[in-house]
């Protein structure tokens, strides 16, 4: 439960939080339809197959490395803390401009592929989970990967439709609220992970 609790927080963090991501689907939503920004948001599940294959081998390669695992724990829960401070100074929606034929989704790949935010995630924090998911069972990593990236696509499959119908739903008071609470629960992540790393540390 602890890993699907995990994933779905993570997912939703992840899908609302203002990025290039996020950018280019309300971009082609607003241009091109709710179903060009939907495109987009299914992207990364293939762009973050590498990503994760190669931190898969080094978590197995330093499952017995606990004080190394600590390290990453720690480093995941500063970007943790880092991410659920800056939810509470959110601005406006950034808005990609988007020109020629629509190609949302191998837009969406390449967006995602050049976003230094998936490398840091998966090896900061999708380690010291991915680690301690594997030592129990393999199921329990895959039902985190499940409701991450459901929780994920989710968000921005709404964010997509919103703005395919109306730009004011999706940049108004009900968008601030939700990502000061998600930047509430990711601090409180992120003294978890300290607590863990420490743990694995000493």
């Amino acid at each position: 439960m602890e890993f699907i609790t995990l994933g779905v927080i993570l997912g939703l963090s992840s899908g609302i939080t203002p990025g290039p991501l996020l950018a280019l689907v309300l971009s082609e939503s607003l241009q091109h339809g709710a179903a060009a920004g939907m495109k987009v948001a299914v992207s990364p599940i293939v762009s973050d197959i590498p990503i994760i294959l190669v931190m898969l081998f080094a978590t197995a390669n330093l499952s017995h490395m606990n004080p190394l695992l600590g390290i990453l724990s720690i480093l995941g829960g500063g970007l943790l803390l880092f991410l659920g401070t800056r939810n509470f100074r959110i601005r406006p929606l950034p808005l990609a401009t988007s020109t020629g034929t629509p190609r949302p989704f191998s837009k969406g790949i390449l967006v995602n592929a050049l976003n230094p935010n998936p490398y840091l995630f998966w090896f900061t924090v999708g380690a010291p989970i991915a680690s301690r998911a594997m030592s129990l069972r393999y199921g329990w990593f895959l039902a985190f990967l499940g409701c991450f990236y459901g929780a994920f696509v989710a968000v921005k499959f709404t964010v997509a439709i919103l703005a395919g119908r109306s730009r004011r739903l999706i940049g108004g008071t009900v968008y601030k609220y939700t990502m000061w609470f998600l930047g509430a629960v990711l601090c409180l992540l992120a003294l978890v992970f300290f607590r863990n790393g420490l743990t694995l540390i000493f």
